[in-house]
């Protein structure tokens, strides 16, 4: 029997709920920017992205969709609206809440890919590849030991939401957890 979740209501809300298109923009404007500064953390990242200059890469997720171009900078920018996507990325789990759980569990979503399979390949590297150091950026605005301390509390409440998680229905039980987890406790 498929759990339901609990938050069903909201796929109804969200559905009906369309933003303005000024809004849908300047969400997407403040995305680009914080892909860019995680970027640019990783030299190795711009350097693939810049040999992919001019490609575009469309991502969608239900009625949300999101255009970018590689730049020589070896960054992401907003496509123009009509601009042909080289690679379009679909996330085929329509719901939020086992998308939520799979991302506590580390897993990545079920996505389709059309498109240069070169260019996806690049993209797959970078998703694997490429992690925000939000303790770093932290540690510039409230110095090192505070942002190590709230980072070490962040990584033990999402390893407790993990294993909240785990247990839900629908997420790895006990039965499915690997032999290391088990010999860990």
């Amino acid at each position: 029997m498929a759990t339901r979740s609990p938050f069903a209501f909201l796929d109804g809300l969200a559905q009906a709920f369309q933003p303005p298109p000024w809004l849908v923009e300047e969400t997407q404007r403040r995305l680009v920017l914080l892909l860019n500064h995680v970027l640019m953390q990783e030299p190795e990242a711009c350097a693939r992205l810049a040999r992919q200059t001019g490609r575009v890469v469309e991502a969608h997720w239900r009625q949300f969709s999101l255009r970018l171009v590689a730049t020589p900078a070896g960054l992401l920018d907003l496509a123009p609206p009509a601009t042909v996507p080289d690679l379009t990325l679909t996330v085929t789990d329509e719901s939020p809440w086992q998308l939520a759980q799979a991302a506590l569990r580390g897993d990545k979503p079920a996505v389709r890919i059309a498109g240069d399979v070169q260019f996806a390949a690049e993209i797959n590297w970078l998703v694997d590849h490429v992690r925000w150091d939000l303790e770093e950026d932290l540690s510039r605005l409230v110095g090192d030991a505070p942002a190590h301390a709230a980072g070490r509390a962040l990584r033990q409440a999402g390893e407790a939401l993990r294993r909240f998680v785990g247990r839900a229905p629908g997420g790895r039980g006990a039965a499915s957890a690997s032999p290391a987890a088990g010999a860990a406790r």
